[in-house]
């Protein structure tokens, strides 16, 4: 009679813990003003030399409005307009976060040659401000997902039914609100937004900042939207694709009267929203 003996390694639990995070003082970066190229200290170059972590920047203007964010190691962002603003930079670690020192930077003159490009204008009217609301007469425009497609001058346009025609889409005629855009000393907006509920008529007010991404040929402007804000749209959330945010939102025309940016529902498929000037 054979008897095997089978050996069992007594085992014991494995201990794991972070790694430590960087000290604040080992936190190395850069703030620059090119004041010759630009007398008012407008530009501002942002640079990480620290190693081994994820940079992340955020600078916010002397009313403590976000302006914008970064994860470049290597960056350059724009203040058109004259004040104090602060670039704050966190380092991620393996051991977690990391804070370096706020950094203040003052510019002393303000830069309109930055809103030299015709788009600022149609969008804000300036100093003045434009309002926009949803135009309910035919709001949505259908498209495939060609990817080619860069914006309606480009691309031409779809399927653009009239609302009643789209009840299906579940899409309720009645006033969602408008989102104002000016450059009265910053980058403001203001969006009074209608509760997508069948019926509601309550609207929530939010004011914050925005950036205008121009690019060549308009084939992908973008307006990304900071405090809270979002852009003017109907339907709940469910309607739309998780991975889409109305924070940062493709625009696809852009004349004196008309702003149209594009959607990604649910299932996928493509939507432009148009808005006019509100009368």
């Amino acid at each position: 009679m054979v008897m095997v003996l089978l050996l069992v390694p007594s085992c014991s639990p494995e201990t794991y813990s972070l790694e430590e995070t960087i000290d604040k003082s080992d936190i190395n970066i850069e703030v620059t003003q090119d004041l010759q190229a630009n007398p008012g200290g407008n530009k501002i170059k942002l640079k990480n030399l620290t190693s081994d972590i994820i940079p992340y920047w955020k600078y916010v203007d002397g009313n403590g409005n976000e302006l914008g964010h970064s994860n470049k190691g290597e960056d350059e962002v724009t203040f058109p307009f004259a004040g104090k603003y602060t670039i704050y930079f966190t380092a991620y670690t393996q051991g977690g976060a990391v804070d370096a020192a706020p950094v203040t930077v003052n510019v002393t003159q303000n830069d309109e040659t930055f809103f030299s490009d015709e788009r600022w204008n149609l969008l804000t009217n300036g100093v003045n401000g434009k309002t926009w609301v949803l135009y309910m007469t035919a709001p949505l425009e259908f498209i495939g997902k060609p990817a080619s497609y860069q914006n309606i001058a480009v691309s031409g346009h779809g399927w653009w039914p009239n609302l009643s025609d789209i009840s299906w889409a579940g899409l309720e005629n009645k006033d969602w609100g408008e989102v104002t855009f000016d450059l009265n000393g910053g980058y403001n907006v203001t969006v009074k937004q209608t509760d997508p509920t069948a019926g509601s008529t309550v609207k929530t007010t939010k004011t914050g900042t925005f950036n205008f991404n121009l690019t060549t040929g308009s084939t992908n402007d973008r307006i990304s939207f900071n405090g809270g804000t979002e852009m003017l749209h109907p339907n709940s959330a469910s309607y739309f694709s998780s991975g889409f945010s109305f924070t940062n939102v493709q625009i696809v025309e852009l004349t004196e009267t008309t702003l149209a940016f594009i959607a990604i529902r649910a299932d996928g498929d493509y939507l432009i929203y148009h808005l006019v000037v509100k009368p």
